[in-house]
């Protein structure tokens, strides 16, 4: 598999929605939010303050990741979205995308990266994945999503 990687276009729209609805850890409402900011990327670009780039395989989109610098913060940077198609999930293109992500984070003086996530089990293979990133808890937040589900705050120091 050879993954190319590049900045989302407003013709990918429709395949990074549809890989978002069928990711199970999204629910609804969360893809109603990175659709809000992918609309966000589409009419300002980075001025929006998120960046959006595409993993294609064979010219297919097959993923993406969203990550921007923190707002009132020097060298502070997110990683807010990463979903990948199911049936190409577990080939390195979440890797790829965050090895991306990373390189070009540190090629702009970025100190570390934060990630936020879900304590279900749901995540877990989410988790499995920063955490052999070399990303670590560094706050979980009980009941912050809903009764039972804490947020963990992830962080990566470049």
């Amino acid at each position: 598999m050879t993954v190319k990687i590049r900045p989302m276009s407003p013709a990918d729209k429709p395949t990074l929605l549809r890989i978002l609805n069928n990711t199970p850890e999204f629910k609804p409402y969360e893809v109603t939010v990175a659709e809000d900011v992918i609309n966000d990327y589409l009419a300002d670009g980075e001025k929006s303050g998120y960046i959006i780039q595409v993993a294609e395989d064979n010219s297919e989109v097959v993923g993406y990741i969203c990550y921007g610098e923190t707002p009132c913060t020097v060298g502070t940077w997110n990683i807010y979205w990463i979903a990948i198609n199911g049936v190409n999930r577990r080939k390195g293109i979440g890797k790829a995308l965050s090895d991306f992500a990373e390189t070009a984070i540190k090629q702009v003086n970025g100190r570390h990266i934060f990630i936020e996530t879900s304590s279900v089990p749901l995540y877990e293979n989410t988790r499995r994945f920063y955490l052999a990133r070399g990303y670590e808890v560094i706050c979980r937040i009980p009941d912050f999503y809903a009764p039972g589900d804490d947020k963990l705050i992830l962080q990566k120091k470049l």
